[in-house]
């Protein structure tokens, strides 16, 4: 398709890209091969290091710079790390406990469940020794000596605001780009700042949650206070929220829940189920999962312990209770306590696929890229 529709941007006249259109990181569900799809077919691929460790983040790195010379982002939390609270594991097991009962499981049995790291010193190692054009942060920003290397090898450093105090620091901190994290988005919220007091969130409180603004509001506030240019992400799922995004003056888009449609993301046949037959009022926050707000599609324990709930321990510890149950239930095809991680838009990104895609396979990540880019041309060219 013609790439002329797309008005000149910062983001991707710097990058060299066709399409302002970013893949959403989505630790646990992005992969190297999504990535790939993403930048071959003209957008900017993303990798998640959120739970890689280094030997893997060091492969993957290695991968994506072998095979193209293709800009691609890679991303990291920032998130203060906690140790393991005994007490706090054991009042969020016996908030499980009926949980454990039904599937005749011993809550000191352990599983393995996700490791969440922020960027340190040892990743920013790697960064420096196989630069990527991007790197992103979710949470805020790691310490400014990092920041400052990470710059110093030619990476562009983004990272994301859901609101409009957050993008002001940002770019007070020196980053190249800011992504515009709306309520609709999936997964974890980035909030890093308290909206009230404008204070770091060390402590997660579930009351911030209510503070969170709309992408189509965040948006256009966002690009009249900062200079740096604003990537708009949550409930983009079709060309209708693309262009509308880029006329509230957006560079680029980031997009996750359409790409997790994909055969390159690597998410169980449950999650694409949940994703495929899901509404946007079937999903909500919670923070039962890994201790984080988060979007996902509701499920067993979001309704039984959440949507927010009080008894889970400090991120990412919250997961380690819930890791028996998950592979208990997944082993029966349940996702009774798996994160079925979507944004509000899961509808729209399914019905596009839908027009385009009648296999029972998922389509390739370029295939969908190219549709809503494809999709975004027609609207465009409706409202001239």
């Amino acid at each position: 398709m013609s790439h002329s529709i797309w008005p000149s941007s910062s983001i991707k006249d710097a990058l060299g890209i066709d399409i302002p259109i970013v893949q959403a990181p989505m630790a646990g569900a992005g992969s190297v091969a999504l990535a790939q799809a993403i930048y071959a077919a003209g957008g900017l691929g993303s990798l998640p290091c959120a739970t890689l460790n280094p030997t893997e983040i060091e492969a993957h790195l290695k991968t994506l710079k072998a095979t193209s010379n293709a800009p691609f982002n890679v991303n990291f939390f920032t998130h203060h790390e906690k140790d393991d609270s005994p007490t706090a594991q054991s009042h969020w097991q016996n908030a499980l406990s009926d949980e454990y009962k039904q599937w005749n499981l011993d809550p000191a049995e352990s599983a393995p469940s996700a490791v969440r790291s922020p960027f340190n010193d040892t990743t920013c190692q790697l960064i420096e020794q196989y630069p990527p054009s991007v790197v992103s942060f979710h949470f805020g920003l790691p310490k400014a000596e990092l920041v400052n290397r990470v710059k110093a090898v030619g990476c562009q450093v983004w990272s994301s605001a859901t609101t409009v105090a957050e993008a002001k620091w940002l770019e007070e901190h020196g980053v190249d780009a800011i992504i515009a994290q709306g309520f609709e988005a999936g997964g974890h919220r980035g909030l890093f700042l308290n909206p009230i007091d404008g204070t770091e969130v060390i402590d997660d409180d579930i009351q911030l949650i209510a503070h969170q603004v709309g992408t189509f509001s965040l948006v256009p506030q966002i690009v009249d206070t900062v200079s740096v240019p604003v990537i708009a992400a949550g409930g983009i799922g079709d060309g209708r929220s693309v262009a509308a995004a880029i006329a509230l003056g957006a560079s680029a888009v980031q997009i996750g829940t359409a790409f997790l449609l994909s055969q390159e993301a690597t998410i169980t046949a449950m999650h694409r189920d949940a994703l495929l037959n899901g509404s946007a009022e079937n999903t909500v926050l919670t923070n039962v999962f890994s201790g984080k707000p988060a979007r996902s599609a509701v499920n067993h324990v979001i309704k039984t312990q959440g949507p927010m709930s009080c008894d889970v321990p400090a991120f990412p510890t919250a997961a380690t209770a819930l890791a028996p149950l998950k592979a208990a239930a997944e082993k029966t095809a349940k996702a009774d306590y798996s994160s079925l991680w979507s944004g509000q838009s899961a509808a729209l990104a399914a019905r596009l696929m839908g027009k385009h895609h009648s296999a029972s396979t998922p389509p390739s990540a370029s295939d969908l890229l190219h549709w809503i880019a494809s999709d975004t041309q027609q609207v465009i060219a409706g409202l001239k």
